[in-house]
């Protein structure tokens, strides 16, 4: 029987829906990020320089992308004969099919997959944060400890803390209490939802959770080890560390890349963040280009201005165009002559030429006001926008739209055009 020391179990099945239109068509970790990455990369990466061999991602919502980004797990030298990283999707049994429910009924339906490797631990993260962390060193005090449970935690302002699972501990860092979204935070030491469980401790308190409805980890499996007499313990973690689960959080962090010293550094030699990389050419910057303070991915074209943004691999950007306080994903295509300010543009976007887009005053959105805000523009992927049409802020766009669209040329701030593909 192989044996391994510690497995990694990757959440990767979130919808993501608070980040619209960015992923109707593909799960949160799978939307780009930096440039070149996907939000994935960053846990696997964390894996393969903590020295952790075996994850099993475990997907469910729009899975295709994140499989085919993931195949036999090459880019972070994890396509290993015993072990490497395994795409686990929910799957259709002789009794019943189930879709994974909550994030420990996913872990409880694999649990024949992680038994192959009689592991000592297991570290269950999540598929959508975006930090650099060694696990080992997290390992490390679980033992120390002789914890069932080791639950990373950062301190946030306690005026967030109502966002997060608080922890309470006494001196020792032993966790005495917890609350899942406290309305009045006794602590401000908040989970980052990813744990160290001992092995035995898992596999029974989720035996015991199994007929559970929609089983979780903050509200089910904790609360069980802590009225079963296990040892939990609080892990603080004090570097750099983002949930963009927000349109207002994934356009920051991408922003905070382009800092002049960023708080969160991607040219860090001792830690890679490893991806796959498709686009082979080079990129290319025209002499009447203008490019500052930006991120340039590989195989990109641009004969316009860049300023301030975050542009993907194979973007071409023509004359006259210019770019500011933006993202461009991958593959998309910017028409000559068109302004664009403060946008968050997916994969696979047609934009025509001269059009205007992130001007006007702030309304709230007609469709989702707590969606779409923050002043952005946020267009899905393959969505296609005509030539010389005027766009406002807090807007949302996707599908292929054309000129009758807007009435006048113009889409007001605050607006929405959401068409179905093909239609």
């Amino acid at each position: 029987m192989i044996k391994k020391e510690m497995i990694a179990m990757l959440l990767a099945g979130g919808q993501g829906s608070r980040l619209g239109v960015l992923t109707e068509k593909v799960a949160k970790p799978a939307v780009a990020f930096g440039g070149k990455y996907r939000i994935i990369d960053f846990p696997l990466s964390n894996c393969i320089n903590s020295g952790i061999d075996t994850v099993g991602v475990l997907t469910q919502y729009q899975p295709l992308r994140l499989n085919t980004h993931i195949g036999i797990g090459i880019p972070w030298d994890l396509d290993k004969n015993v072990g490497g990283v395994t795409v686990l999707p929910p799957y259709e049994k002789s009794t019943n099919s189930e879709w994974y429910t909550g994030t420990a009924n996913a872990i409880y339906q694999n649990m024949a997959y992680m038994e192959t490797f009689n592991p000592d631990y297991v570290l269950i993260l999540s598929g959508d944060h975006i930090y650099k962390m060694d696990y080992e060193v997290m390992l490390d005090y679980h033992k120390a400890n002789n914890a069932d449970v080791t639950i990373a935690c950062m301190p946030v302002p306690i005026e967030e803390a109502s966002r997060f699972g608080i922890m309470i501990t006494d001196g020792t860092g032993r966790i005495t209490e917890f609350e899942e979204k406290p309305e009045h935070p006794r602590s401000n030491l908040a989970s980052m939802g990813i744990y160290i469980f001992s092995w035995k401790a898992l596999k029974e308190s989720l035996e015991a959770l199994k007929d559970q409805p929609s089983c979780d980890f903050g509200k089910h499996i904790l609360p069980y080890c802590r009225d079963n007499g296990k040892r939990l313990f609080a892990y603080e973690f004090n570097g750099y560390w983002k949930d963009v689960g927000t349109l207002g959080s994934y356009w920051e962090a991408n922003m905070e890349l382009i800092d002049i010293i960023p708080e969160f550094n991607l040219y860090e030699e001792f830690w890679k963040i490893y991806t796959k990389g498709d686009i082979i050419r080079p990129q290319y910057i025209s002499n009447e280009a203008v490019v500052d303070r930006s991120i340039i991915s590989e195989g990109a074209e641009i004969y316009g201005e860049i300023h301030n943004s975050v542009i993907g691999a194979d973007v071409v950007i023509e004359k006259g165009v210019v770019v500011r306080d933006s993202i461009i994903m991958r593959h998309s295509r910017i028409g000559s002559g068109t302004q664009i300010n403060k946008a968050i543009i997916a994969e696979n976007v047609e934009i025509g030429r001269n059009v205007v887009m992130g001007v006007g005053e702030e309304v709230p959105n007609v469709l989702k006001p707590n969606i779409y805000g923050f002043g952005l523009v946020t267009i899905g992927e393959n969505a296609v926008i005509p030539d010389g049409v005027t766009i406002g802020k807090n807007v949302c766009i996707s599908g292929k739209t054309t000129p009758e669209d807007y009435p006048d040329q113009v889409l007001q701030s605050g607006g929405a055009i959401v068409e179905k593909d093909g239609e």
